[in-house]
């Protein structure tokens, strides 16, 4: 899909450079568009929904009058125009079949153009790739998204993971390595998946803390963007992070973090 890379607003008498890919959606609300991007953030302009949409081109859809979404950030299309983040907006229903069918077409070429030459393409590669990881004293991997019919994630391969790693999964990276976590748990818990499609499409960073119980261990996963296609992954086991209060701002900055501190000292 071709788009340009920036586009250029004035929002609040000043002068804003928005790269597209952090570009969520774009809504009329009145005299105004608003530019609704990554980590919440909305810019209002005088710029007109006609003019971003010949800016944006091909890696968005318009969904109604008044409103283009990016491709890469739908999840589903069913009552609403459901995103990855768990926004739900409202579309022209008289145009669903369309506007479906159009969802289908750019995302599968968005899908398609992960094979563009820039993946490393044996596993020796991503070992050369990811040296430098290879004796971090955390858990490291570098996993492929799968895919189905309607271009949800559905599993995932691992194309490279550190000896922590194996440590932490209780699998030799032999095993690993090569194989879909549904290959290798049959207990495997999908919920993990929105969080790795939303890296992977959507080029978020995102933490996700929660239970695994194909290793019956409380996780917390740093995941984000590596080759497209990909999202690469930090994991901990949160019985073994210590937290230490370094200065009276540090409870401010947990707070601010989004944490709720358990009690440990």
């Amino acid at each position: 899909m071709r788009q340009n890379h920036y586009i250029t607003i004035i929002s609040n008498r000043k002068q804003i450079v928005l790269g597209t890919d952090k570009i969520l959606y774009v809504l009329v609300n009145g005299r105004n568009t608003e530019i609704h991007v990554l980590g919440d953030k909305v810019y209002e302009t005088r710029v007109s929904i006609l003019e971003l949409a010949g800016q944006l081109a091909e890696g968005f859809i318009r969904i109604h009058r008044g409103c283009l979404v990016a491709v890469r950030v739908i999840h589903d299309i069913t009552d609403r125009v459901y995103l990855n983040n768990g926004e739900a907006l409202e579309f022209t229903e008289r145009r669903k079949k369309e506007i479906i069918q159009q969802f289908h077409r750019l995302q599968k070429d968005m899908i398609r153009s992960f094979s563009d030459g820039k993946t490393p393409a044996s596993r020796e590669a991503y070992n050369s790739c990811y040296r430098s990881f290879d004796h971090m004293p955390f858990a490291f991997t570098d996993i492929e998204m799968i895919f189905d019919e309607k271009k949800h994630a559905v599993d995932w391969i691992f194309c490279y993971g550190n000896e922590a790693l194996a440590r932490i999964e209780k699998m030799p990276l032999d095993e690993l390595i090569g194989s879909s976590l549904g290959s290798l748990f049959s207990n495997m818990d999908v919920k993990w998946l929105n969080g790795y499609e939303r890296a992977t499409l959507y080029g978020e960073t995102l933490e996700l803390t929660d239970y695994s119980p194909e290793i019956d261990t409380y996780l917390k996963v740093i995941c984000f963007p590596t080759f497209p296609g990909h999202c690469g992954c930090i994991l901990f086991d949160i019985h073994e992070i210590e937290y230490i209060k370094s200065s009276d701002e540090a409870e401010k900055a947990l707070q601010l973090y989004g944490f709720t501190y358990l009690g440990k000292h």
